[in-house]
């Protein structure tokens, strides 16, 4: 199960990207309260979360072409060094309490153009640290640090604000706290990542990079497999994602509760995925993978349709463990298949193309599913999107297109 860890790079690696991870799902859920406390409102949720994509929807399949060309390491650090700009910035702001909601809007989207060139980088470094048998066992493990985050991360959020109530601050003081903290964790990964071992190994010949990017788009093409498996990570994420961003609707609106229900729920769905991907870890490659993905996903549908009816609270959060199980083993088998699937010399672009599917289908799902929150409320959409999550498993199932023979 914890293979991966045998190699030194990796390990420094994991745990460089867990700190950062941690402080980052602190500001995530510190974010999202701070949005609904300023607009009230389920459009600017979606909105929050839509500019943080945009600029991945836009930039990641250059960011591909730069993880193909140039140093990854180095791309990755430059990502890190922004992203802790923009945390440090909205801690500045909170502390001279003159933040708006355009500032938010603004600084998410500077943040997702970070992101846009650091996570092709990022994903395609993973198969650099380990070898090829122990990359499924890698993907599961780093999913593992980025859903142990998702736990402690919305823990320490509501463990901050408990602590600087104690102390007889406020509420607005305890998230800047929260900023402050991300933008801090950032210098853990900065240190991890010059602490790495591995060489950048320049192409033996590079093209421009509009022909690179052509490459790597008709590579995609040409494996009918590939192709189904970013359209599956697509469907997933603008359909099941939302289900995040509205849980601080369903902790006011539905349970009529503040922001320390909203963060037990947020580490409820991180809790279940931990045990989803400590599960593909300890299955690693096995036979089959595909079809057990769409399985699960049906699963996944059912579940967060239950979740969208259910109005009481223990029984919510039991469900919201599940929906975590079953997302991360979808996740983290799509991903382990598609890095498998592609070449060194090519990964970065492939990453880049299926980063675009699974990272712009997140905020795209929660704009449409905003806008739709407005008129029929969360429940009902977040029903209608399990429904669909079933049906895009079902067509798979019965269409294939590569996915279930994998």
């Amino acid at each position: 199960m914890l293979a991966a860890f045998t190699y030194r790079d990796f390990r420094v690696q994991w745990f460089g990207a867990c700190t950062s991870s941690i402080g980052t799902w602190m500001q995530i859920v510190a974010q999202n309260w701070l949005v609904l406390s300023l607009t009230n409102s389920a459009f600017f949720l979606g909105l929050d979360a839509f500019l943080q994509q945009l600029p991945i929807i836009l930039f990641t399949l250059i960011g591909g072409v730069f993880a193909d060309r140039y140093d990854r390491r180095r791309t990755l650090l430059t990502s890190q060094y922004i992203q802790m700009a923009t945390s440090g910035t909205l801690a500045l702001l909170m502390y001279f309490q003159v933040v708006q909601v355009w500032h938010i809007l603004v600084l998410s989207s500077v943040t997702g153009l970070a992101q846009a060139f650091g996570g092709p980088a990022y994903q395609s470094l993973i198969p650099s640290l380990v070898d090829k048998k122990d990359l499924p066992n890698a993907v599961a493990l780093n999913s593992i640090q980025f859903n142990v985050a998702r736990v402690l991360g919305p823990l320490l959020f509501a463990a901050t604000l408990d602590g600087f109530r104690t102390w007889g601050y406020n509420e607005p003081q305890a998230m800047n706290a929260c900023f402050l903290l991300n933008s801090l964790s950032f210098l853990v990964v900065i240190n991890t990542l010059m602490a790495l071992r591995v060489k950048h190994i320049p192409p033996a010949a590079t093209r421009g990079m509009r022909d690179e990017l052509r490459g790597g788009l008709s590579y995609v093409k040409a494996h009918g497999t590939l192709v189904a498996l970013i359209v599956l990570a697509a469907a997933t994420t603008f359909l099941g994602f939302a289900l995040l961003t509205f849980l601080p609707l369903f902790a006011r609106s539905v349970f009529h509760e503040g922001a320390d229900t909203y963060s037990h729920l947020m580490a409820c769905s991180g809790a279940g995925s931990i045990v989803g991907a400590l599960i593909v870890a300890w299955l690693g490659k096995f036979h089959r993978m595909g079809l057990t993905t769409l399985l699960v996903q049906i699963v996944y549908g059912l579940l967060i349709i239950a979740f969208a009816t259910s109005r009481i609270l223990w029984l919510s959060e039991i469900l919201l463990f599940f929906t975590g199980v079953a997302l991360m083993v979808v996740f983290s088998t799509v991903t382990s298949l598609v890095q498998l699937i592609a070449p060194n010399e090519m990964r970065g672009r492939v990453m880049s193309i299926y980063m675009l599917a699974f990272r712009g289908g997140m905020p795209l799902g929660s704009l449409v599913s905003g806008y739709f929150a407005k008129s029929f409320g969360a429940p009902a959409v977040i029903s209608v999107n399990g429904m669909l999550l079933v049906a895009v498993a079902a067509y798979f199932l019965t269409r294939s297109h590569g996915v279930r023979e994998t």
